[in-house]
């Protein structure tokens, strides 16, 4: 499962070369070639198999309502069942309906604001009826998750793979750089947000490699544009 947050983080360093850097398309192939290398470095020499701590198997790259509600759920799992609005917004959830998880959640909330579950079911709700994108209220959402129970990894952990899938990769590494300073020594995620922070950190290099390539690029054929005239 390592080798599929790698191969989305790739695919996110393409998308984000190509839409927001304007990656010519003759660069195409040479961003795509250096990627592999670096990823492929990275595979050999940083043990992507590694087995990741118990209660964060859950914490890898989320697509489906239905991954998306297990992996909050182990994450806050003691033994006894959950509230009854979790149950009901979970099943919305799991169907992709995210507008109406989201709806009982603002209800619950309501009565009862210092819910830190609640308020990271709302904040994953409502990336997932944004489209993966990390909204202002998605925002507020996490950070209340995080403020209701401030020694837990949920509300950094899933904001940050937000904002991995939503093309962020610079502030999906503050998030969760933030998250492993505040996270003690003998946490059972650090191991594995470790691992995940070494990987987004030479994703981020090479990126800032490419984008300082391109930019020579193009001024070098501005200056031979200029000098033609």
């Amino acid at each position: 499962m390592e080798w599929l947050v790698i191969t989305s983080l790739a695919a996110i360093a393409m998308l984000v070369a190509i839409f927001l850097l304007r990656l010519p398309r003759q660069g195409w192939m040479l961003f795509a070639a250096v990627l592999i290398f670096g990823l492929s470095g990275y595979g050999l020499f940083g043990s992507p198999g590694q087995p990741s701590a118990p209660k964060a198997a859950g914490l890898e790259t989320l697509r489906s309502g239905e991954q998306l509600v297990d992996a909050r759920r182990s994450l806050f799992d003691d033994g006894s069942p959950p509230a009854s609005h979790l149950v009901l917004s979970d099943g919305f959830a799991r169907q992709g309906r995210f507008d109406q998880a989201a709806g009982l959640l603002r209800n619950a909330i309501r009565d009862n604001p210092n819910d830190a579950e609640t308020w990271l079911a709302l904040a994953i709700a409502l990336v997932e009826h944004a489209e993966g994108q990390v909204t202002p209220p998605a925002i507020v959402a996490f950070s209340n998750a995080q403020d209701a129970f401030p020694e837990h990894p949920g509300a950094g952990y899933f904001l940050g793979m937000a904002y991995l899938r939503s093309g962020r990769p610079e502030d999906a590494r503050r998030v969760w750089g933030e998250l492993l300073e505040r996270s003690p020594e003998d946490a059972p995620w650090r191991e594995d947000l470790e691992f995940r922070l070494a990987g987004l950190d030479q994703l981020i290099q090479q990126m800032d490699g490419m984008r300082r390539m391109i930019e020579a690029q193009n001024a070098a054929q501005q200056s031979a544009a200029a000098d033609a005239e």
